[in-house]
């Protein structure tokens, strides 16, 4: 179906030089849309041929205007946007000190408004449409050990779609999230070892650790006008991790 193509459109996925968020950049690549990928280290080796990548921390305060400037000085077509930067700090909570919980809200949280902010306002002026989606994780429903303020932050991710949902509609600009469960990137390297892996494939319904192309389809219907219909709604990408209490025995 034509609907779901997303020729003609251009994407910037932040947080893409590796793991889900590259996932996501290669499966907007195939969908038919531009696409610029963003790091705060250089591109993957399999990033798409021919796509921008723009190198940014964007954990200073001005790099979220600074990164969505650049993306439209590439691309002055861009209307899409992926909020996919995200990283893992924490400790166990006892020992959780404010520089680390800061670190961990001013990029899962922070960073990812002030880009959606930036990037809807460029959309506004220029009085095109367009589509936003945010990436939370299922830790935003339920809690983890030992990962409090990141379990927080993808909480607070939830709220943020659903409020972003409600502000931008006046300006036709759609905004909806993807939760993953346990995807296999290098964020999650400890928790699919040998020794862990056979848990979590019994506990995931679909038998197996996500890849991060798994949560590519999700991202890419989202943006498409196959949901034109759809805002402020939370995708789950996690095989059925969620789903049942115990897992199989």
């Amino acid at each position: 179906m034509k609907t779901f193509s997303l020729k003609g459109s251009s994407a910037l996925v932040t947080g893409s030089s590796q793991g889900i968020g590259h996932g996501i950049a290669c499966g907007i690549h195939e969908a038919g849309a531009g696409v610029i990928l963003h790091g705060k280290s250089g591109p993957a080796p399999t990033t798409p041929a021919n796509a921008p990548f723009i190198e940014l921390d964007l954990l200073a305060d001005d790099a979220p205007a600074r990164l969505v400037r650049e993306a439209f000085t590439l691309e002055p077509g861009l209307d899409l946007l992926v909020c996919n930067a995200g990283g893992f700090f924490d400790v166990p909570f006892l020992e959780m000190a404010p520089e680390r919980w800061e670190r961990t809200l001013s990029l899962n949280v922070r960073a990812n408004y002030f880009v959606a902010q930036a990037f809807a306002r460029e959309l506004v002026a220029r009085r095109r449409p367009g589509a936003i989606v945010a990436t939370s994780s299922t830790n935003g429903f339920q809690p983890e050990e030992d990962s409090s303020a990141y379990d927080i932050s993808k909480g607070a991710m939830v709220m943020l779609t659903r409020t972003l949902a409600h502000s931008l509609a006046p300006h036709h600009i759609r905004v909806n999230g993807i939760a993953p469960g346990l995807i296999h990137t290098p964020l999650t390297a400890s928790l699919v070892s040998n020794e862990k892996r056979t848990h979590y494939e019994k506990k995931i319904l679909q038998g197996r650790i996500g890849r991060p192309e798994d949560c590519a389809g999700a991202a890419v219907f989202l943006l498409s006008p196959a949901a034109s219909y759809i805002t402020g709604q939370i995708i789950v990408v996690d095989g059925g991790l969620t789903l049942g209490q115990i897992g199989r025995l």
